[in-house]
């Protein structure tokens, strides 16, 4: 399959689009488009949505934005924009304005990046202490986008809104400084919109600074899900293939971080395939994704995403709750909801599915899990404990929340009686 993106400008060319949607739909699809970033590629149209069956197809809803994802003030004031006397620069005012209002640096991300002496790394974020995230200025795309992705601010032209960096040396500098890091995440965009030759030339010098402290390194990325013909067929498939084994084999572990949020992007034979070439150079496909109304609120779906994923020789890892920034209202579930999705999964699978950790929330202080609901005496709680903690001392640690049945992240949560903030509220 050739490769083809489709994008604001050209989508209503597809055949599918024009026999599949109406004018007003079209329009929708514009509107939102102008503020939050769309582009897919012929894989997805092809083999993934289901054109006969729109409103319920998750694939559908995953890619191509809907009306709902802007409030609707924020549509009104989009769609009046595009339809008035508007210059460029003041329809960009108008779009970007939107833009901040949609919290685009959830849990304090430019917090996160480090000094290395009195130099601010813009491309790398350090939250947690075994962990760097690694941005390359090459990886600022993806083969299509989420209308989920709560790293929207990367793809729509606002440099300010970016996190990138070009200079792997000084990513090395700072590993050398920060000798308890030993885990480095590539991630953007998706690095693996890169050919092997770019990819090599950020990874390779990590490889040939023979750092001891660097003992895993991860690839954030959706490409099985929306490209797996780059471990096909793509021209330099079998050289990127080549040097995952040669990451494997200088000792460092390679792991594989997967989106997969719909058993229906596990079921094709191209998926099947890539899977298999992946594992064969000795790197571990790890999945996440988070749980979300329209694409995956069901324990059913759950349930058959991770036999499938299980079966095709992949770990289940995170099953995470919707980011609180973009589309989150349209996406977000109850986390009394997430909570009985991933129970009522988990009682559906067999052990080994049952490596996945969830609901989580990324949240400010860092990756806090909803345990439960638990009753005592005659009140309700949520049971939460920290999975990963900007205070290291913080792992591990659990503690209740008042109950409240309609809260969708952790800020509509308060602590228990007798108390003014949550532990972690008092020292950040």
């Amino acid at each position: 399959m050739n490769y083809n993106t489709y994008t604001l400008r050209n989508f209503s060319d597809l055949p599918q689009v024009k026999s599949s949607l109406s004018a007003e739909k079209i329009n929708e699809i514009r509107v939102v488009g102008n503020v939050l970033p769309f582009k897919v590629n012929n894989y997805v149209v092809e083999k993934l949505i289901d054109w006969s069956n729109l409103s319920n197809d998750s694939i559908f809803h995953l890619t191509f934005p809907q009306k709902e994802m802007l409030s609707p003030k924020h549509y009104r004031e989009i769609d009046n924009a595009l339809n008035g006397s508007y210059s460029k620069f003041e329809l960009n005012a108008v779009i970007n304005k939107i833009r901040y209002e949609l919290n685009p640096h959830p849990a304090g991300q430019k917090d996160n990046i480090p000094l290395l002496g009195s130099y601010k790394l813009s491309g790398i974020q350090h939250k947690y202490k075994e962990t760097v995230l690694f941005f390359p200025s090459h990886s600022q795309s993806c083969h299509a986008y989420c209308t989920f992705c709560f790293r929207w601010p990367q793809f729509v032209g606002v440099n300010d809104l970016r996190f990138a960096m070009n200079d792997t040396s000084l990513l090395i500098n700072y590993l050398k400084e920060h000798p308890e890091v030993t885990d480095v995440l590539f991630t953007g965009g998706d690095p693996l919109v890169m050919s092997a030759k770019k990819l090599k030339e950020y990874i390779d010098p990590l490889l040939d600074a023979d750092l001891p402290n660097l003992q895993n390194i991860r690839i954030g990325t959706k490409v099985l899900s929306y490209w797996p013909y780059r471990f096909i067929n793509d021209e330099d498939a079998d050289d990127l293939l080549r040097f995952f084994e040669k990451i494997v084999n200088s000792g460092v572990h390679l792991a594989f971080m997967a989106h997969f949020s719909h058993p229906k992007e596990l079921k094709t034979t191209e998926v099947e395939t890539a899977i298999k070439r992946i594992l064969r150079t000795g790197a571990v496909i790890r999945t996440q994704s988070p749980v979300m109304n329209h694409i995956n609120n069901s324990a059913d779906i759950w349930a058959e995403m991770l036999r499938l994923q299980v079966n095709l020789g992949c770990i289940p890892y995170y099953m995470f709750v919707a980011r609180n920034t973009g589309a989150q209202d349209y996406f977000a579930i109850t986390l009394e909801q997430a909570w009985k999705i991933f129970r009522d999964a988990y009682k559906q699978v067999s052990g080994i599915s049952r490596t996945i950790r969830g609901p989580v929330m990324s949240a400010y202080p860092g990756k806090i899990q909803i345990l439960g609901v638990n009753e005592i005496g005659s009140k309700k709680y949520f049971n939460l404990r920290f999975i990963q903690g900007s205070n290291p001392d913080w792992v591990g640690k659990p503690f209740f929340a008042k109950y409240n049945p309609d809260a969708i992240w952790l800020t509509d949560l308060e602590p228990i009686d007798g108390k003014d903030k949550f532990f972690f509220e008092r020292n950040i």
